[in-house]
């Protein structure tokens, strides 16, 4: 059974959501998206897959091997933008990977669904993680997955092999598949894992898509998956609240002449502090 602790009526959620991820690798927090703002995301989501769509073309989505996958999502709608300020998910980065971590990657998904045995065999539905390095225990990296639908096991619900997180060498899979365990929670909660945790989407046989966002953040000196400063441009990350502005990559830029180096402090792209 996936351990969900409501964050409205747990005034000690943050401890104990945080002692049951370093157990078992993963938790779910409930009640961290109303539904009036799962609703605007939902159609947002819709919205940006058809705009990636359109950029990219669909044989080249097809090609990347990937089901409903929607990179780059905060490009096309402030709405997810948005959710980078929200005080339950800062709270969980404050607590694992600093106040200083920035943001890896912001993932949508649009999880379709398929007749039983119908699904391609890709990457997301292959057990892996999403941060590949044990470093003695060490969190280098955090995943905070939206689920913008109720996770159930019928549409899709990630799948978990609790206790395979910070293992080196990494565990025998094969000997774990009995452990196997659909992350259920509610639409709004937050599915908190360390990033060495082994993995999975699960199967959707609902007969809808399955909604969700992943989030996954590091501390400052990994490099992101999408320069996310170079992609939204300074206009965008400056209208940001300051965090915003930390996770997205803005104190943590690499120069590229010595006019950029030689800087006051206030001025530079790479800020003291940044871990």
């Amino acid at each position: 059974m996936t351990p969900v602790i409501d964050c409205k009526t747990d005034p000690d959620w943050l401890a104990k959501a945080l002692d049951t991820m370093h157990t078992l690798g993963f938790v779910a927090v409930s009640g961290v998206i109303d539904q009036p703002a799962l609703a605007r995301i939902k159609e947002a989501m819709y919205r940006a897959q058809k705009a990636i769509t359109a950029e990219v073309g669909q044989d080249r989505l097809q090609r990347a091997g990937e089901l409903g996958v929607l990179r780059l999502l905060c490009k096309y709608d402030q709405a997810f933008l948005d959710l980078l300020a929200v005080p339950e998910i800062l709270a969980v980065v404050d607590a694992t990977v600093s106040p200083t971590a920035i943001l890896h990657l912001q993932n949508g998904f649009v999880l379709p669904s398929f007749k039983p045995g119908e699904a391609p065999k890709v990457f997301q539905n292959r057990y892996h993680m999403d941060f590949p390095r044990v470093l003695g225990g060490y969190l280098m990296s955090i995943n905070v997955m939206l689920a913008i639908d109720e996770f159930r096991p019928d549409n899709g619900a990630t799948i978990v092999l609790p206790g395979s997180h910070q293992q080196a060498p990494p565990p025998q899979l094969d000997k774990l598949e009995g452990t196997a365990l659909a992350a259920t929670c509610p639409a709004g909660s937050m599915l908190v894992f360390d990033s060495t945790l082994f993995h999975a989407a699960g199967p959707n046989t609902s007969g809808a898509d399955r909604l969700a966002i992943n989030n996954q953040f590091t501390r400052s000196y990994v490099k992101q998956q999408i320069d996310y400063v170079r992609a939204l441009g300074d206009d965008v990350v400056l209208a940001q609240p300051p965090r915003t502005q930390q996770l997205l990559g803005w104190y943590t830029r690499v120069v590229s002449s010595l006019d950029e180096y030689y800087q006051p402090p206030e001025k530079r792209l790479y800020r003291s502090g940044q871990g």
